[in-house]
């Protein structure tokens, strides 16, 4: 029987998390698509990274598949997908499910307070 610590350990091994510095850099670079897998209650209290699509971790799987009328067409299985949460936890889990779905390039920065300590741009 497996655990949340184990679902967590084998996303955490599939997906690559960067620094908030990084993340904040590849950011400013353009061309990665970020997004936040909070609700949007979360996202409320806190803010978002500047720009960053909002797709809770709940819905993930149909905004990711092209074969539901849900489909986000930001989701395009070769982007750079940058994921955030409020401390990597569900980014990790969201994004392990990505690269399940054939998404390539799946990345963790982690939660929305280390963005912003890191100078990293926010919204409401």
């Amino acid at each position: 029987m497996k655990s949340a610590k184990d679902y967590l350990d084998a996303a955490n091994s599939d997906v690559p998390r960067i620094s908030s510095e990084d993340a904040v850099a590849k950011h400013a670079a353009g061309g990665v698509t970020f997004i936040d897998v909070r609700d949007s209650a979360d996202i409320a209290k806190s803010g978002t990274i500047a720009g960053a699509m909002r797709v809770p971790r709940g819905f993930i799987e149909f905004a990711a598949d092209p074969n539901t009328q849900f489909h986000k067409p930001f989701f395009q299985k070769d982007a750079e997908l940058c994921l955030v949460c409020g401390a990597g936890g569900q980014a990790a889990l969201a994004g392990k499910t990505l690269k399940e779905m054939g998404y390539t390039n799946v990345i963790n920065v982690g939660g929305i307070g280390g963005w912003k300590e890191a100078g990293g741009p926010v919204e409401d």
